[in-house]
């Protein structure tokens, strides 16, 4: 089990993270100045992150539910209520579509493998908590291995973005070490899907919309 989360906490795992940044390169277009970056890291595991990650634990269970196909879906749904950003929304789907092609291909007759292939457009999240049921992955596992990848995501972006040393996001991450578990037992709290948490990232939204519109561009988002 713990190799299964360190395969899918790895940036190289082919499910498409290359392609994002998990909102930086629209936040520095926007005017972040570089050396606030941790904080922006910051930001997102107590926002953004903190949703996906609530639905990554939620749909985990769901995988192993009797009720598997509708509480994926519901989770779904609530997890669209609270991402406002169509882009955002969009590359949360594009995420999800890479991992439900390595679900695909790894447990191709699993019934959560199904339910998730029965869903138009799963999200990150979803997708991700049923891939971390089939791993063997336990709930605070989960949330660990999708608030990581959200921030190793920003880490890695940022390199490609700015003249920065390569060494320096690795202290970001690791700087959020705390942040991550506190985010992460915040996930595990979660009891269902009414539960998920609200909290809004306006900026970012914003940024990711303006960032929708621009015809040069390095990340999909």
């Amino acid at each position: 089990m713990d190799l299964a989360a360190l395969v899918l906490a790895d940036g190289r795992l082919p499910t498409g993270g290359h392609a994002q940044s998990a909102g930086l390169e629209p936040a520095l277009a926007a005017g972040l100045a570089p050396g606030l970056i941790p904080d922006f890291l910051a930001a997102r595991l107590d926002t953004v992150a903190s949703v996906d990650a609530a639905c990554t634990v939620l749909a985990r269970r769901a995988a192993l539910s009797d009720t598997l196909g509708p509480a994926l879906a519901r989770i779904t749904q609530e997890y669209e209520a609270r991402t406002p950003s169509p882009p955002m929304r969009a590359a949360s789907i594009l995420l999800g579509r890479g991992m439900v092609r390595l679900a695909e291909r790894l447990w191709p007759d699993r019934a959560p493998v199904k339910a998730l292939r029965a869903l138009s457009r799963p999200p990150r999240p979803v997708a991700l908590g049923v891939v971390c049921a089939l791993t063997g992955l336990d709930d605070i596992q989960s949330a660990r291995v999708c608030l990581y990848e959200d921030a190793q995501t920003v880490a890695s972006a940022a390199p490609k973005l700015l003249p920065v040393d390569p060494l320096e996001p690795v202290q970001w991450v690791l700087a959020a070490a705390d942040a991550i578990e506190r985010a992460a037992v915040r996930a595990v709290g979660v009891n269902g899907p009414e539960d998920i948490p609200a909290t809004a990232a306006p900026l970012m939204e914003l940024w990711s919309l303006d960032h929708a519109e621009r015809e040069r561009r390095i990340f999909h988002a």
